[in-house]
């Protein structure tokens, strides 16, 4: 008797294992948990749809101003021209070469709590040297590949990747964002 519960023991708790594997591989592939905010950018690539999911909360300013240019239609048609495997893909610059934005910087909001997971969306910026109050920019914005906490506290976390993650993973360099929309809800 001790050894058919024994067995079932280890049968049940394989099937769990393999469970949970499965869910950490879907997990890895839909992106971040939803936190409900109500603010979604639905992003429409050559690769497929993807679903960021802004934090106002956050970081107001630096959704407000990403859901002005949206609004604006700035991203629409605008390339990555940054991807780097295992780190981030990078865009909306109308340069495409990482050098250019709207004209304008924004003011950090840095937040040492928030940290970059696979699917973290944030601001990208100039250097410290040249850049020491850490301003974004006004417009380009990286989403991380792999967990990257090395950059946690140095950049704006304004968004997640809640939908779609296994698109953004096949972004490659010169790829266009056809369109990006808003949403309340984060449907694609």
């Amino acid at each position: 008797m001790k050894i058919r519960t024994w067995l079932t023991m280890v049968l049940a708790l394989t099937v769990l294992a393999v469970g949970v594997g499965a869910f950490a591989q879907a997990d890895k592939s839909d992106g971040l948990p939803l936190r409900s905010t109500g603010h979604y950018a639905i992003v429409q690539t050559e690769r497929g749809t993807f679903v960021i999911e802004l934090y106002p909360k956050i970081a107001p300013k630096t959704v407000a101003n990403f859901e002005k240019l949206v609004n604006k239609g700035f991203y629409n048609g605008l390339t990555f021209h940054r991807v780097v495997e295992g780190f981030v893909v990078q865009g909306g610059d109308p340069n495409g070469d990482g050098s250019g934005g709207p004209g304008y910087e924004i003011e950090a909001e840095i937040r040492p709590d928030e940290k970059h997971l696979r699917g973290t969306v944030a601001t990208a910026r100039t250097s410290d040297e040249v850049n020491p109050d850490r301003k974004s920019s006004g417009s380009q914005f990286y989403i991380c590949l792999e967990p990257q906490p090395d950059l946690d506290g140095q950049y704006t976390i304004f968004g997640g990747v809640v939908k779609g993650m296994n698109v953004v993973d096949r972004i490659k360099v010169g790829d266009h964002m056809k369109k990006i929309t808003l949403s309340s809800k984060p449907a694609a």
